[in-house]
């Protein structure tokens, strides 16, 4: 490493940050690289799904009372996409932090600004009181989460990957995946808590607000969970040993946009996927079915749980096989099931049940191996920093618009209409897969 990129690490806050919280490891293991890794996934997508939820049965009512139900739950998708789209703004402000002032300050300031645009939607007044400025503030607090996603990146996948055994590459790969079902376990189980105890009334009033105080917790002893391995000397040194450091954003992209672009589109079959069953249906169940909202939100949680063992599955398999296999034929049992979804989402509820425990074997089967597929592809030089620009890009064009696009066709063309779009999104996976050919054999 040259001077130039060593030297912004070693900023005096930097260095105040890594004195608070060193601890004197010797040996890097990559079983505590993967508890940094968990942590933070796992508090990043608890504020997901938190706001994911409450744009399904909370702000259509609260911000948009004077719209039509599906109106409502449109515009409020509308926004929930806003974070996706200054996710990579906040990775080209947090990139230029990392550099002057090192990775332990730029996660700090990331870390609670996300806290901060959390807890403030808590204190969020509705229309009722401020009118169309509750829209207002809903979309800059929600751009204020995205801004700071991009600045959560820490590097400690791209670290595990790299420090991982070459025969569990699949094994340790899957691990930042845990924390999507993690997280999407405890914010159903808390909004059907509320559901369960309250009356609509008070859960319109109050109710839906603690969740995003319990986020803002979360992202609080994430913070300090991840400092603590981020910032110490050892890990700098491994971060430096293998070339971790970040790269400026626009030279990065010069110089690796082909990897960037197929990174995003590879795993869109399982980005799809991931919202057809988790934010998709819940809003379909709100608009069109008479159901207990807090009964669906439990039958999330026993997917998200099935999920859970399925991503430890794609683990085990993807070391036998490959992760460019696994994730190809994954796609192609995707494709299947985009025929049979809307049937099942639509068959009462046993065909929910079926939909869910089906879907998220699917997904964490995909999911699990999709983070950083294309990795390997990257120069030394340029991991770090791409491996974040194509984080923000497979989120933007994968999720960010899916629960927004969804409901839209499903409204106008039928719920059939779902199943065909997640079709494209296993038919763009595949030819991801087969443009990036270099991938067969080098990332097993």
């Amino acid at each position: 490493m040259t001077s130039a990129t060593t030297t912004p690490n070693s900023t005096q806050a930097e260095r105040d940050v890594r004195q608070l919280h060193a601890h004197g490891h010797k040996k890097i293991a990559p079983g505590e690289i993967a508890i940094g890794v968990i942590i933070g996934r796992t508090s990043e997508f608890f504020d997901f799904f938190v706001y994911a939820i409450a744009s399904c049965i909370v702000f259509p009512a609260h911000i948009f009372p004077y719209m039509s139900p599906l109106m409502g739950t449109l515009w409020s998708f509308a926004i929930f996409a806003l974070a996706f789209i200054t996710r990579p703004i906040g990775s080209f402000i947090f990139m230029a932090v990392d550099r002057a002032y090192g990775r332990g300050v730029k996660l700090t300031i990331a870390l609670f600004l996300l806290g901060g645009s959390t807890a403030a939607i808590a204190f969020l007044p509705g229309y009722d009181t401020i009118g169309h400025g509750a829209a207002f503030l809903l979309a800059l607090f929600r751009a204020g989460q995205g801004v700071a996603l991009g600045g959560t990146w820490d590097g400690l996948a791209s670290l595990l990957s790299l420090n991982a055994p070459q025969n569990k590459r699949g094994w340790y790969a899957m691990m930042p995946q845990l924390g999507a079902p993690l997280a999407l376990m405890v914010a159903a189980g808390l909004f059907a808590f509320f559901l369960n105890t309250l009356s609509t009334a008070d859960f319109l009033d109050w109710g839906w607000r603690y969740p995003f105080f319990v986020a803002f917790a979360i992202n609080v002893v994430a913070l300090f969970a991840r400092l603590r391995i981020v910032v110490t000397h050892e890990f700098e040194r491994l971060f430096e040993t293998r070339e971790l450091q970040p790269s400026p954003v626009v030279e990065t992209v010069r110089s690796e946009g082909r990897n960037i672009v197929i990174g995003a589109f590879a795993p869109m079959a399982s980005f799809a996927l991931f919202h057809m069953v988790t934010v998709f249906p819940l809003s379909w169940i709100a608009l069109y079915t008479d159901q207990p909202l807090e009964r669906f939100l439990m039958i999330e949680v026993i997917g998200a749980f099935v999920g859970v063992l399925a991503i430890i599955v794609s683990g085990f398999v993807a070391d036998m096989v490959g992760r460019r296999t696994l994730i190809g034929w994954s796609a192609v049992g995707i494709a299947i099931f985009a025929v049979a979804a809307p049937l099942l989402l639509n068959g009462g509820d046993l065909g929910e049940v079926a939909f869910m425990v089906l879907g998220f074997i699917l997904l964490g089967l995909s999911f699990g191996q999709s983070s950083g597929i294309v990795a390997s592809n990257f120069r030394t030089a340029s991991r770090y920093t791409g491996s974040a620009l194509t984080s923000d890009l497979a989120w933007l064009v994968g999720a960010g618009f899916a629960p927004l696009v969804a409901l839209f066709v499903s409204a106008e063309f039928g719920l059939a209409a779902s199943g065909i779009y997640l079709l494209s999104g296993a038919v763009v996976t595949g030819v991801a897969l087969f443009v990036n050919k270099e991938l067969a054999g080098r990332d097993r």
